[in-house]
């Protein structure tokens, strides 16, 4: 496509340019044309295609799932059915064996997260030429389709995920729990300020770590598929399909590491010390 009229370094960078609305110095709010319109929108912007293509698969995980649900059957399941009880169970199993503490949206987040996450990873095994080619005949200058290669959309999950862990922290143990549990641990009170700084480092390492994480291994993988079709053409499917296979284990894992360290953070957040 893009790749016949474009350099390689103009191919790679269009195709990691996100479709940004917001507000331009000069030019107001607009959908921004140029990378140099993007730079100067600054934090005043929204990345509208990892958005949308988020919102589209988190709907497409609520619709599936409750569709299968309401059809469920005691009798002989259908195909899909089986499958859904299949990624219910195994999460089910994950966070019992994680998650020792009574709560009801632990297991339900567990599972939004992992096949939402798993879903948005999934777009990165869409040829990178095809979306962004029918966008451009519509005259959408930018798209890229996998929510979790934007840092936006893997920190916005990770700062989700930060939120609760603060808030069971302070509901298990009080505020003056959680800032006693901050402050006198692990070298007592004499060396509270040692103390602070190592436990806000590993609290605020939490969601860093979970961000970057996904957001690392996905990027690169898009970067290789996008490296991929710059090749000659007989090239690409001699390459691209040994990676795709590969390639569909990062997928499963990274939404899976999600997903436990997600409930491991949780439980730490359950427990007193």
């Amino acid at each position: 496509m893009a790749s016949e009229t474009m350099t390689s370094s103009e191919y790679i960078s269009h195709h990691l340019t996100n479709l940004t609305y917001g507000n331009h110095p000069e030019l107001g709010w607009k959908i921004a044309e140029t990378a140099k319109e993007i730079s100067d929108m600054g934090f005043m912007a929204i990345n509208v295609d990892s958005m949308l293509w988020s919102l589209i698969l988190g709907s497409l995980f609520l619709w599936l799932f409750s569709r299968v649900a309401r059809k469920a059957t005691a009798g002989i399941p259908g195909g899909l059915q089986n499958f859904i009880e299949m990624v219910i169970e195994f999460i089910d199993d994950n966070v019992k064996s994680v998650f020792a503490h009574k709560n009801n949206l632990i297991a339900p987040l567990a599972l939004t997260i992992f096949v939402w996450v798993f879903l948005m990873n999934t777009m990165d095994l869409i040829p990178v030429d095809w979306i962004p080619y029918l966008s451009s005949l519509l005259g959408v200058h930018y798209m890229k389709v996998v929510p979790t290669t934007d840092l936006n959309i893997t920190l916005a999950l990770a700062l989700g995920v930060f939120a609760l862990i603060l808030f069971y922290s302070i509901k298990q143990k009080g505020i003056t729990g959680f800032l006693a549990e901050l402050s006198l641990q692990p070298l007592g009170k004499w060396a509270l300020p040692f103390n602070l700084f190592l436990e806000l480092v590993g609290l605020l390492a939490k969601p860093i770590s979970l961000a970057l994480r996904l957001f690392g291994n996905m990027y690169a993988g898009e970067m290789i598929f996008i490296l991929i079709a710059l090749m000659p053409f007989w090239s690409q499917w001699l390459l691209s399909v040994p990676w795709a296979l590969f390639h569909i284990l990062i997928i499963f894992l990274q939404a899976f590491i999600f997903m436990v360290l997600t409930v491991v953070y949780l439980a730490m957040a359950y427990d007193h010390h």
